[in-house]
């Protein structure tokens, strides 16, 4: 036999006694490493308590992505409830405020929310040029209504972007009319509806671990998977010392088999920054021990912001960004499953 063939033998054998020898589920495994790009030995570090993280291959220009992975040491269905329990899960720093929308939705639910003159002023809102993401339309409906010298235009203004946004995730879950399709704040229309379905058809993993799970979160309300879990939530974030945004997410949450979930969350809209993002989040059982689970967390991403000059350098500084901050959630919640 030539060394060349010892040399394939021994590189195959050896796959195949690290495959045998994995802690995670065959087919999850085998998502992992073809569309989410860890490695054998991001597995191996995995399986040893370590965190793991990797930038994604960009698909399109202003796209980010990331992926990280963590074992803990606590059931799945505890995770799962922390999640279904969105307030308490999304409580932190960053989050200035959060609520979950109801079924159907109503302005009630964004009683919470505080619109102030940094979240929209209407002072400086036109179309081309606004503070936040909008469509013309509705910049235009601003202009009439509201007027700009009048004591209470803050107020007023509050009053009608609450009642413009609950009118976007009315016709988001009722599958209607009346979706913000084109945003018209800026010199460059952005069509958050297109973006988001190029981020989907990069997102292979979808369908390789749910069978139609693509198809439930594009043409959402009417393809929807049959045993899906969905709801609704907004909350008003922060990052850094950048002013805030106000966001509205959908997360979905399907079983496709007893050892294994998978959580999408998915954005409806974003005031500021984002044009489109999906998450997934699979969980799944350990294979030796019982009452422990690995959790993987992929992101994909896209921003006007990462166009343009210097894209490619603006693009690294935000993914080495979003490694590190994927670590230290993931780090955050082991340590906080653990513990309790």
């Amino acid at each position: 036999m030539s060394l060349v063939r010892v040399i394939a033998l021994a590189c195959v054998n050896a796959a195949l006694l690290a495959a045998s020898d994995s802690d995670i589920d065959v087919a999850v495994r085998g998502v992992l490493t073809r569309y989410l790009q860890l490695t054998t030995s991001d597995l191996a570090d995995l399986q040893a308590g370590k965190v793991v993280k990797r930038g994604l291959d960009s698909t399109a220009a202003g796209e980010v992505g990331v992926v990280g992975a963590v074992r803990i040491n606590a059931p799945k269905a505890k995770f799962l409830t922390r999640v279904r329990d969105i307030v308490r899960f999304k409580s932190g720093p960053d989050v200035v405020q959060i609520g979950r929308f109801s079924r159907p939705p109503t302005l009630d639910d964004l009683a919470a929310l505080t619109v102030e003159a940094a979240d929209f002023d209407r002072r400086e809102c036109r179309v081309g040029n606004c503070g936040v993401r909008l469509p013309a339309a509705v910049i235009q409906r601003v202009e009439r209504e509201i007027d700009p010298g009048a004591p209470d235009v803050q107020q007023r203004a509050a009053v009608l972007f609450k009642q413009v946004l609950l009118d976007d995730v009315t016709a988001y879950v009722n599958g209607s009319p009346g979706r913000f399709e084109q945003y018209d704040d800026g010199a460059r229309p952005i069509r958050p509806l297109d973006e988001f379905e190029g981020v989907l058809r990069s997102s292979p993993a979808l369908d390789a671990l749910v069978p139609g799970l693509s198809d439930h979160l594009k043409t959402f309300p009417t393809g929807r998977l049959p045993d899906a879990d969905d709801f609704l939530y907004w909350s008003k974030e922060r990052v850094s010392m950048s002013a805030a945004f106000i966001t509205v997410t959908h997360v979905t949450i399907v079983c496709p088999s007893a050892a294994t979930c998978v959580m999408t969350t998915k954005d409806v809209y974003s005031s500021r920054y984002l044009d489109a993002s999906l998450a997934i989040s699979v969980a799944t059982d350990s294979l030796e021990t019982p009452s422990a689970f690995y959790l993987v967390y992929g992101n994909r991403s896209r921003a006007n912001a990462l166009k343009g000059g210097f894209s490619s350098l603006k693009r690294a500084i935000v993914e080495r960004r979003a490694r590190g901050n994927i670590e230290q959630y993931l780090r955050t919640l082991k340590a906080q499953m653990e513990k309790e």
